[in-house]
């Protein structure tokens, strides 16, 4: 019995190439269990593994897709049986074994979280790993002393997948959000999602040579990382956190360690890759209790498995707003 899936293939040339084909149950790789996947989704590590690799493909022919969600099909781990509704986000499958851009997939137990009571599995890829992060980064500045009553809270990056998310909830919790954005025609989309603010990139993304500004920000969830990261440094409150969770401003930090020294600011990586199962388990919890359903149907734009090869690409020139839901049966 063959499904469909997208297979990105490299020729002797180097280039590759992405094109939906048949494969069967033999083609899966080895794992405990046998998903029906239902929903996928589109990330940037799926752009890069839709096309150039991004080194992040061990091996060709190689089906992508970071996340998926769906209903188990078979298992050899007690854990799970069939019908069971799951969810997978991380692990490098999708990048250095098969993912979820296919209509069945064969994965560890170890990489499954059962789906929360009250989020389809739809609503689960609408989230993602970009949701998941955000509420690991939220959980994450909450462990970390923050309130809502401690002022507002900045969200970088704010109309892609993380800050979508991140924005919604905190607004949800009664945070007042910042919403940063370097898209001006978002605006209306980011205060749908509950941001109270909306800030410019260009007012906070460049390097000062002041190590501290005046106390602003009482958190902040950073999707950016680079001078937006370290100018948003200089900028919290006396004790408060920032939670990194992206560089889509790049890789380097040029900060000075003076807002730690001084102010006492704590800088938060988050990973979302290798989270252990109970911090992933309190995370999908906590989005299935309080992310707004009707908020982030607003986010979501359909697509097929057809449409991945242009959306990949969309993604890695920041041309995709909120989050993509790919239906792998449509």
């Amino acid at each position: 019995m063959s499904f469909d899936a997208l297979v990105v293939t490299k020729d002797d040339d180097g280039k590759t190439h992405a094109a939906v084909q048949a494969l069967t149950l033999d083609d899966l790789p080895e794992g405990e269990v046998t998903v029906a996947v239902e929903y996928s989704t589109v990330n940037y590590k799926d752009g890069l593994c839709i096309g150039p690799g991004g080194g992040l493909v061990r091996t060709y022919p190689h089906v992508p897709g970071i996340d998926f969600a769906g209903t188990v099909e078979t298992s050899q781990d007690p854990r799970y049986s069939p019908g069971d509704k799951v969810v997978l986000t991380g692990w490098r499958v999708g990048e250095a074994h098969w993912g979820g851009y296919a209509q069945k997939a064969r994965v560890k137990a170890d990489w499954l979280v059962p789906l929360p009571d009250g989020l389809t599995p739809r609503a689960a890829m609408a989230v993602g790993t970009a949701g998941l992060t955000a509420m690991l980064a939220i959980n994450a500045l909450e462990d970390h002393g923050l309130k809502p009553d401690d002022g507002p809270v900045l969200v970088t990056g704010a109309a892609g997948g993380v800050g979508s998310v991140a924005t919604a909830i905190l607004a949800t919790l009664g945070y007042e959000v910042a919403a940063v954005t370097g898209r001006p025609e978002t605006a209306d989309y980011l205060k749908t999602l509950g941001a109270s603010r909306i800030v410019a990139r260009e007012e906070i993304n460049e390097t000062v040579k002041r190590p501290l500004e005046t106390e602003t920000w009482a958190g902040c969830v950073d999707a950016v990382g680079g001078a937006m990261l370290a100018r948003v440094l200089g900028q919290m409150k006396y004790g408060a956190s920032v939670a990194a969770v992206g560089l889509a401003g790049g890789a380097g930090l040029p900060a000075t360690v003076i807002p730690f020294l001084l102010r006492g600011v704590n800088l938060l990586g988050i990973d979302s890759v290798m989270q252990p199962f109970e911090n992933r388990q309190r995370a999908w919890a906590r989005i299935a209790e309080v992310l707004p359903m009707d908020k982030l149907e607003a986010m979501v734009q359909p697509a097929t498995l057809a449409d991945l090869p242009r959306l990949g690409a969309e993604i890695l020139k920041g041309q995709v707003k909120g989050r993509v839901v790919v239906d792998v049966n449509a």
